[in-house]
């Protein structure tokens, strides 16, 4: 084995990739990794004006870039999303579900909307995202990647945040099924599950010395996430070098569950 036959498992040259939420900072980081190695990307958010701009940033490096607005918890938009996709570039090979929203709220100071949106904005979108996309590429008959975007707090529990850690831990749970549902479709679906990184939800931890201090205190590595921390994990889960990886959980959170 040569170092381009193993560089080759890597290669997404041509490849399409859906992502979701692309305008956050994981989206737009993963979008800015596949578009440099060669892939496709068509970028879905709710915000068209958000979408155009980092477009233009993703594009620089002359890789093809699409944009689709719509909501990610509507089934119509998200039929529409990906069919845009298919039309633009013949085919979705992969899907970066990444949308998604936070909130920091005791339960009894919920209400059910508030509850009910954390479900839609997280659990909802990524299903509907993975069932259209997923379709998509049973069709093809070639197979495909998955990644969903999940959470350390999927794994764990926090004061405050019981409306986001069950709905990422739901999505933990649905890439499992889904592997084992489209793995004889050669469709592997896998998760990521980052610990705190920056983003514009973020800011806040890493502007505040006392939560950021207390954060730390739970990370091995001794730093907070920043979005680029996650650019190896997502062109493992996007490439051939995944081939045989499906229903996994990688916790890209700097050791945070290992303590």
């Amino acid at each position: 084995m040569t170092k381009q036959d193993v560089l080759s498992l890597f290669d997404v040259t041509g490849k399409t990739a859906l992502i979701t939420g692309a305008t956050g900072a994981f989206g737009s980081t993963a979008a800015k990794a596949l578009a440099a190695m060669g892939a496709n990307v068509m970028l879905t958010g709710r915000t068209l004006s958000k979408l155009e701009a980092c477009a233009k940033s993703v594009s620089q490096n002359g890789s093809s870039v699409a944009v689709a607005a719509g909501d990610p918890t509507v089934p119509d938009d998200v039929a529409r999303v990906v069919n845009a996709t298919v039309q633009n570039f013949g085919s979705v090979d992969i899907l970066i579900a990444a949308a998604g929203d936070n909130m920091l709220k005791p339960i009894h100071e919920q209400s059910d909307e508030q509850w009910e949106h954390m479900i839609r904005s997280n659990l909802k979108s990524t299903y509907l995202c993975c069932k259209e996309a997923g379709l998509a590429m049973v069709k093809q008959g070639r197979g495909g990647k998955i990644i969903i975007v999940g959470s350390s707090r999927g794994q764990t529990g926090y004061s405050g945040l019981s409306a986001y850690c069950s709905s990422k831990g739901a999505e933990h749970m649905l890439a499992k099924a889904l592997a084992c549902e489209w793995g004889p479709h050669k469709i592997n679906v896998n998760c990521i599950a980052p610990s705190v990184f920056r983003a514009e939800m973020t800011q806040k931890y890493f502007e505040d010395a006392a939560i950021t201090k207390m954060l730390l205190a739970r990370l091995p590595i001794g730093r907070l996430g920043e979005p680029e921390d996650f650019i190896g994990a997502v062109l493992l889960l996007s490439s051939a070098a995944s081939n045989w990886i499906t229903g996994a959980v990688f916790n890209i959170d700097g050791g945070f569950t290992a303590t």
